[in-house]
């Protein structure tokens, strides 16, 4: 019959406690007479249940003082594991009785039934004051992270003991971690003794009941001491961006703490505590961990449900990668079917916070395209839009490895085309294939490219527009080079983009500063007459003077391109100009001829002025090598 039958069968029968009373000890009348005919079985029965009465009488918390006060497994654990051996023998013994015609009387099974009760009242006693009294001994991870402070500690106090005393140090602090952990171990194993013993004797439910009323209080400390509260959705809707962001913040600690500590030690006492029955084990776990976990886990989607804002981006990100990071301890640790709903609420979270994702990217593109400032930039520097759109993008690029796994399933349009646009690829077969996230980050940045176009056509100036897109791509360009984008976009689209920068460069170089260069003649070292020469001279004179001035107005950011413009202009000019100022000086001789107001020198030194900004020129005034001649510093005007 099976053990939960038999333990029914039993309570329709008198009381424990009276059954203890009409069968004491010592009366004559406990069993029936011994006869030749009384099997062996029958005489193991009768040892069974007299060596069980013995000792647990001993420990009936209602018969003495003593037994109610004291802890049988901390006050003598020798006789507790005998008390354990007893009480399984007695087991068997009531197995024996009723699954055979062992020839006892019905009241005999009842005083054993009675016994039984009284063990385990006693064993119940023992499993609740072991659980409470052993808090700090109970989560082997925490005795994990203990041993790994103080030798961090230990450690660290090296570098100021120079009087040989480390080592002893050293050796209390291994023999402090030795103690707890044999305490701990020591504890489990009680534990798990008590358990197998009451769930072999059909008393599973007052063992699970008691462990899982103890154990979930602490689980809910835990979460409690970690920051996590149950929240509903208005009232996330309703917080400010600053209160909600030191939520998540402490969100993002506390998952580490909760998955490596508070429920991964509480998986390991389970599995420990209840090793005989994977059934128990898997639903006392579930049901313990179940609450603290979905709140863990269901403040990500409530966060992702919220209300859309660019600023949540790198906070959402950072979601997602906690949990997809620790999603494989995640899985180990809420395995069972019992658990199912966590992880089920984890991977929820985390689509979540991925639709999050891409709908904030979405809403960049839209902001990018909508962007609506209509004044061209002075000097046709580098726009706000620029800036912004790529320190975003830069920000971004960080969370390569999560736009991945978040964005793989983006499949664009017209695929084959954007590679060809944006990487130069061909439709071969033996081309690479863009990533997603490189397709995604390579069209947020056409879409800014396109948007820089329409606002370069504001300007009045031609060669403002060019330098404007000049300036923007750089930017962008720089950007990509020193930042993860790089690895995202490659090397190809670097120089892409970069031979564009030239070209627009090329023509501001021809638009600006055309006229100047269409003032020299072709052939620079030809012999003029003296009123041809005038007029070159003063023509370049008038076109310097103007371009010049113009110009000045004009910024170049990034310090490489602008020396690279400045390197182009002056390689034409100066070498053009200063091959007809000396040409024309050796056909006048010694003659001074006022009409020549720049020597190459002068147009050189003009030029090296350019193109900084207002907040570079306290640099430029006290670095540059031509700031010794106040003559080359002013203005380029009549004479």
């Amino acid at each position: 019959m099976p053990r939960k039958g038999m333990r029914s069968l039993l309570f329709q029968f008198s009381s424990p406690s009276n059954s203890i009373s009409r069968y004491s000890i010592s009366s004559p009348s406990r069993s029936p007479a011994l006869t030749p005919r009384r099997s062996f079985n029958d005489a193991m029965i009768e040892q069974s249940i007299e060596s069980a009465a013995a000792i647990v009488m001993k420990w009936n918390p209602d018969s003495s003082t003593y037994a109610k006060v004291t802890s049988m497994f901390y006050e003598d654990r020798n006789e507790a594991m005998q008390f354990i051996k007893r009480v399984n023998d007695l087991q068997k013994a009531m197995h024996l009785m009723v699954s055979e015609d062992s020839g006892f009387a019905s009241d005999r099974l009842v005083y054993a039934q009675g016994l039984m009760e009284i063990a385990m009242k006693r064993l119940q006693k023992e499993f609740y004051q072991i659980l409470s009294m052993n808090r700090a001994h109970l989560d082997p991870e925490s005795v994990s992270a203990r041993s790994s402070r103080c030798s961090t500690r230990s450690s660290t106090s090296a570098d100021f003991d120079d009087d040989g005393t480390l080592d002893d140090e050293v050796q209390v602090v291994g023999d402090s971690i030795a103690e707890v952990e044999q305490v701990s171990s020591i504890v489990m194993e009680d534990l798990r003794t008590i358990a197998e013993c009451m769930i072999s004797s059909g008393y599973a439910k007052e063992c699970v009941n008691m462990y899982k009323v103890i154990r979930k209080s602490i689980i809910d400390e835990g979460v409690y001491r970690l920051g996590l509260e149950k929240l509903s959705p208005s009232r996330i809707n309703k917080m400010d961006w600053e209160v909600l962001d030191l939520k998540i913040k402490n969100w993002l600690d506390a998952i580490k703490l909760a998955i490596r500590t508070l429920f991964v030690g509480e998986r390991i006492l389970c599995d420990n505590v209840f090793s005989s029955s994977e059934s128990i084990r898997e639903s006392c776990f579930a049901d313990i961990s179940r609450e603290g976990a979905l709140l863990l886990f269901g403040f990500p989607e409530l966060v992702a449900k919220s209300k859309k804002s660019p600023e949540k981006m790198f906070r959402v990100l950072d979601m997602y990668s906690s949990i997809a990071e620790n999603w494989p301890e995640i899985e180990s640790i809420f395995s069972s079917e019992s658990s199912s709903i966590v992880r089920s609420q984890a991977l929820t979270s985390l689509a979540k916070l991925g639709e999050l994702v891409r709908a904030i990217v979405m809403d960049l593109e839209f902001s990018i395209q909508k962007n609506s400032s209509k004044s061209p930039v002075a000097g046709g520097g580098v726009h706000s839009l620029t800036l912004l759109s790529m320190n975003y993008l830069t920000f971004l690029a960080d969370y390569g490895n999560v736009l991945t796994d978040i964005f793989a399933d983006w499949i664009p349009q017209d695929k084959s085309s954007l590679e060809q646009i944006f990487f130069g690829s061909s439709d071969s077969d033996d081309s690479p294939t863009a990533s997603a996230i490189s397709l995604r980050m390579g069209w947020l940045i056409l879409v800014l490219l396109c948007k820089l176009d329409s606002k370069a056509k504001r300007y009045k100036d031609v060669s403002l527009s060019y330098l404007f897109l000049a300036n923007n791509l750089q930017h962008i360009v720089s950007k990509v080079r020193s930042s993860n984008l790089h690895y995202l976009l490659g090397d190809e689209w670097i120089a892409k983009h970069e031979a564009k920068v030239r070209q627009f460069a090329a023509k501001y170089e021809a638009l600006a500063w055309g006229r100047v260069f269409d003032s020299l003649p072709e052939n620079p070292t030809e012999k003029f007459s003296q009123e041809e020469v005038k007029e070159i001279f003063r023509n370049f004179n008038m076109a310097f003077q103007e371009t010049h001035r113009k110009q000045k107005s004009c910024f170049i950011p990034d310090p490489k391109l602008r020396d690279e413009v400045k390197l182009s202009i002056g390689r034409k000019l100066v070498s053009f100009y200063g091959e007809f100022y000396r040409a024309q000086k050796a056909y006048a001789g010694a003659i001074e001829k006022p009409y020549i107001r720049f020597s190459p020198e002068d147009i050189g030194n003009y030029l090296s002025d350019l193109y900084f900004e207002p907040s570079d020129w306290a640099s430029v005034s006290t670095s540059s090598p031509s700031s010794t001649s106040s003559s080359h510093r002013r203005e380029p005007g009549p004479r």
